[in-house]
């Protein structure tokens, strides 16, 4: 609700490029009395200052590792030297770089914080200069200039495709994902239950019941996994076919983005196929508070982890949304790095699976040797 004061620790690079030799009466350049300040005056904690060189930056700006960066250039020390002279040509810059591939939200906080820093910058080096002997005799127009003399340039650090949502794309195509697996493993379930003859079947005003066929839990919950594995090679590639198709959502790596997104909506499916054995009527809506009511606030996919509340954050770690929407941006905006957040998905899908699998069979064979067999409805 409150993105601002929650916001805590949101990772932003800071590039102190300037080679420039310090001013007169100066120990140091203005590039790096820059840099020491911001880390000094950063006491309430709303960003994790990273001091990086140009390629670090970049490099972790091209992973999603930080949401944005501010630039000091090499010649800031020699540009602010100049103001004071007749030599000068151009104001003095600092750039600040947004990474619109972590969220439209995560990178507008990252560019807003870094903007200020250098505003606040500009205005103490201001400072200093309208204080210089030198200065006393310009005109007010100068003075004025050297009042706030930094320039404040923006610009895209990691450019993403035009059809990309403002770097949202990846949220909504991972919650695709999650409702195909969701919705597909419970219309199986359902369905698979009425042939079965252990659950009657309407569609309007019209009512089924077939004889039920003796079968066990376990075979149960193997038949509707086999099926649920089947459907979602059609789930996916109906997605597929309508985000990049019909409505050009940019993409790369097909191939792989297919693989992914296939064993991700299984690894829900599996799931939900798990809860539904375990908990029979009820696990619907345990499926739709691991799924949806919690997966959505923890997955970091909109609102940046940084900026929401310790208990979302306490679930991110093993919230399936989240895990699965980090694999899905590395594909679309990281050209599918591993070390963006694709290697973690790929351990947490395998992992979610086999829990499912240990959990479903667990619990089906536990019923079925203690003899708890399924009720099949009698006429009136």
């Amino acid at each position: 609700m409150n993105p601002n004061r929650q916001l805590h620790d949101l990772p932003i690079g800071i590039v102190d490029a300037d080679t420039g030799r310090p001013l007169t009466g100066q120990r140091q350049n203005v590039g790096t009395q820059v840099t020491d300040a911001v880390f000094a005056r950063d006491s309430s904690g709303t960003a994790d200052w990273r001091r990086l060189t140009r390629a670090q930056a970049q490099d972790q700006l091209s992973s999603g590792k930080i949401y944005g960066a501010l630039v000091i250039p090499s010649d800031f020390t020699t540009s602010l030297a100049a103001l004071t002279t007749a030599n000068a040509t151009a104001r003095p810059r600092m750039t600040v770089l947004t990474n619109p591939g972590t969220g439209s939200l995560g990178s507008s906080l990252a560019a807003r914080i870094t903007t200020a820093t250098a505003q606040q910058a500009s205005l103490t080096i201001g400072e200093q200069l309208t204080e210089a002997p030198a200065v006393a005799r310009a005109d007010s127009t100068t003075r004025l200039l050297l009042a706030d003399p930094v320039q404040i340039v923006t610009e895209v650090g990691h450019p993403i495709g035009a059809h990309s949502g403002l770097g949202l794309t990846a949220f909504y195509y991972t919650l695709l994902l999650v409702l195909s697996g969701f919705l597909g493993a419970n219309l199986i379930s359902s369905g698979v239950d009425t042939a079965l003859g252990y659950a009657d079947g309407e569609v309007g005003p019209w009512h089924t019941r077939r004889p039920t066929v003796p079968i066990s839990r376990t075979q149960t919950l193997l038949l509707k996994m086999l099926m649920t594995a089947g459907i979602t090679v059609l789930t996916v590639s109906l997605i597929m076919l309508a985000t990049i198709a019909i409505l050009h959502m940019d993409a790369s790596h097909l191939p792989l983005l297919w693989i992914y997104s296939y064993c991700a909506s299984l690894a829900v499916g599996l799931t939900v196929q798990a809860i539904n054995a375990a908990f029979g009527g009820i696990g619907q809506l345990v499926s739709m508070f691991l799924f949806i009511a919690l997966g959505l606030p923890s997955s970091g996919a909109t609102v940046p982890l940084q900026a929401v509340p310790g208990f979302y954050r306490f679930l991110s770690v093993f919230e399936p949304m989240r895990q699965l929407s980090d694999g899905v941006r590395a594909i679309l905006y990281f050209d599918a790095r591993i070390d963006a957040g694709l290697d973690r998905a790929w351990i947490m899908i395998a992992v979610g699976t086999a829990v499912a699998l240990l959990f479903g069979f667990a619990m089906t064979r536990y019923y079925d040797r203690k003899g708890l067999h399924r009720l099949t409805p009698q006429p009136a």
